[in-house]
């Protein structure tokens, strides 16, 4: 499936539902209880190397859309691990990160999508973020994670950690930390029952944690579907329909579009090939079904003339695919140049430095584009 920031792209709440049910769909097949998203972190600037996987800067189209998407799983009886709570707006240094916001800045800005979606959807799990916020980290700020997401906002499920969040875990269950994920190895555990038998940690701080995950085990094997069989060819023509509704053309300069049967056709670039479909990190999967533009123009039996332009490596410039795509953009009448950002241009873990493309797709463009296209 697209990615979220192609989903709200569409600005179409009742697609991302239909989006969660075949998600859903898909996680009783494999066995899953719950699914880790959405992701409605506000984009707080255009560098964050995770944007791929956040809906909108904008706190009322993230919730709404997140809305959908989580209802769309929650119909299917599957769980939804709402994230990264909260103020998780950028990769460098985001274990430990300190982002200081305003009240009026969070309650503005950074908090309303998941105040909708809790108080709408009762998601199964919130995941609690890496950063700290005003000082404090999230995964142990009882601010947070009690006080406003249960007591205010009227939260009932499981909040979790996300993976080798946490700081202090007897401080997190205090705060209303339930479960810590994996990433250190149960370094944790013995802290807890040392806590509980020196007095720092209350019987009754750890029994709520307790409660909670024993609530949603039961929970969880009540999903479970064994032998399911979901339809992945239906799910694979939503998917292209959700693709289609995200994209932008920004304009149709002299009416090129659409192209006629007669016209001479080529093709330039190594993601035509290649596709680059989703963003990097942990949220990388394995499709039972990709569809490269090359592959469709075949489906179709339309002619085309295809060469790289780029290499898939580094800043992508290759000075012989280079000459190669604008010789072959002389001889056609229509050009389709593909172009985007690799791996090593975006991804989880690390920040973008700048907003331009690699190297090798923007000498691409420019050459192509100029009056007399010249090797350089």
């Amino acid at each position: 499936f697209p990615t979220a920031v192609t989903l709200c792209s569409t600005w179409d709440p009742s697609l991302a539902e239909k989006a969660g049910k075949a998600i859903a769909d898909e996680a009783k097949e494999q066995g899953q209880s719950t699914v880790l998203g959405p992701g409605v972190n506000i984009k707080r600037s255009p560098l964050c190397g995770r944007n791929f996987e956040y809906f909108s800067e904008d706190p009322y189209l993230a919730g709404e859309i997140g809305k959908g998407w989580v209802h769309g799983v929650q119909s299917e009886n599957i769980g939804v691990s709402l994230k990264h709570y909260c103020a998780n707006n950028q990769e460098h240094i985001r274990m430990s990160v300190d982002t200081i916001a305003d009240e009026r800045a969070l309650r503005e800005i950074y908090l309303p999508a998941f105040e909708n979606i809790v108080k709408d959807e009762q998601p199964t799990t919130v995941m609690a973020s890496y950063n700290r916020l005003n000082g404090k980290y999230l995964c142990d700020n009882k601010r947070m994670l009690t006080e406003v997401l249960r007591d205010e906002w009227g939260f009932k499920g499981i909040v979790v950690s996300d993976w080798g969040a946490v700081n202090d875990r007897v401080e997190g269950v205090k705060a209303g930390l339930d479960l810590e994920m994996p990433g250190n190895n149960g370094l944790h555990d013995q802290a807890v029952i040392d806590a509980v038998n020196n007095g720092t940690l209350s019987i009754e701080d750890l029994d709520k944690a307790v409660t909670h995950v024993l609530e949603y085990v039961q929970k969880g094997e009540k999903s479970k579907r064994n032998g399911y069989v979901c339809d992945y060819a239906q799910h694979h023509a939503l998917a292209r329909k959700m693709a289609a509704a995200g994209a932008v053309l920004l304009k149709n300069d002299n009416g090129i579009l659409p192209f006629a049967k007669t016209d001479k056709v080529a093709i330039i670039g190594a993601l035509a090939e290649t596709p680059r479909y989703q963003g990097g990190g942990s949220s990388q999967i394995h499709p039972k079904n990709l569809v490269s533009i090359l592959d469709a123009m075949n489906k179709e039996n339309i002619s085309y003339d295809y060469v790289r332009g780029y290499s898939l490596k580094g800043d992508g410039y290759n000075k012989k695919l280079l000459k190669e795509a604008v010789e072959c953009a002389k001889s056609h009448d229509k050009v389709i140049v593909v172009i985007g950002l690799t791996p090593e241009y975006e991804s989880e873990g690390f920040d973008r430095r700048h907003m331009d493309l690699p190297m090798g797709h923007n000498k691409l463009c420019l050459l192509y584009t100029s009056p007399s296209p010249r090797d350089s």
